[in-house]
C-alpha cells in the first residue's frame, strides 16, 4: 500500500480531516493524496499559495513574519498550516515552503530548502530540509517527506480521534 494511501485510510478510519497549503510542491501533495478513491471524505482543501500576497490574503500569514523572514522559513510553514486550517477547522493541516530552484535561493537560503509544517489537534510539527537536485526532483522529495511527515504524526499515540 502507498504511503497516501495509508494516510487517506487512518483519517477515514478515524474521521479526521486534512487541508494543505503548498508553496514549493506546487500542488503535488494535494494530487498525490486525492488520487486516492475516497479521498475527499477527508481531504477539505488544497491551496497553491505560491505568492506572498496568496500566503497573506488567503492564509492570512501575517505580512511582518514575510518581510522579517521571506517567503522560505519555518515560521511561514507553520503559518501558511495555522492559515489553511482555520479555513475549515481541519484536523490536521500542512504548511510548505521551499525553494526547489534553480532560481530564487541567497547566501543563506540555497536550492532545496525546504520547511514542511504538520498542524495535529495538539500541536505543530516542523521540520528543516535541504533536497538534492533538479527543480522537479526537489518537488518530488519534498512532496515525499511530507507524506512521511503527516504520516508518522497521524499515527500518533498522542492523538486520540474524535
Amino acid at each position: 500500500m502507498k504511503l497516501e494511501e495509508k494516510i487517506i485510510h487512518v483519517l477515514t478510519k478515524t474521521h479526521q480531516t486534512l487541508s494543505i497549503a503548498e508553496s514549493c510542491t506546487g500542488g503535488l501533495v494535494s494530487n498525490k493524496l486525492t488520487n486516492i478513491s475516497g479521498s475527499s471524505k477527508v481531504v477539505k482543501l488544497g491551496v497553491v499559495a505560491y505568492s506572498n500576497e496568496a500566503k497573506v490574503k488567503i492564509l492570512n500569514v501575517p505580512q511582518s513574519l514575510l518581510k522579517k523572514y521571506g517567503a522560505v522559513h519555518e515560521s511561514i510553514a507553520i503559518a501558511m498550516a495555522e492559515g489553511v486550517c482555520n479555513l475549515l477547522k481541519t484536523d490536521f493541516s500542512i504548511g510548505i515552503t521551499g525553494i526547489a530552484g534553480p532560481t530564487g535561493t541567497t547566501q543563506t537560503k540555497p536550492i532545496g530548502l525546504t520547511y514542511i509544517a504538520i498542524k495535529t489537534p495538539t500541536q505543530i510539527f516542523n521540520i528543516k530540509c535541504l533536497f538534492n537536485g533538479t527543480r522537479r526532483q526537489i518537488k518530488t522529495q519534498a512532496s515525499k517527506e511530507t507524506l512521511k511527515l503527516l504520516y508518522k504524526n497521524i499515527n500518533s499515540p498522542k492523538i486520540t480521534p474524535l
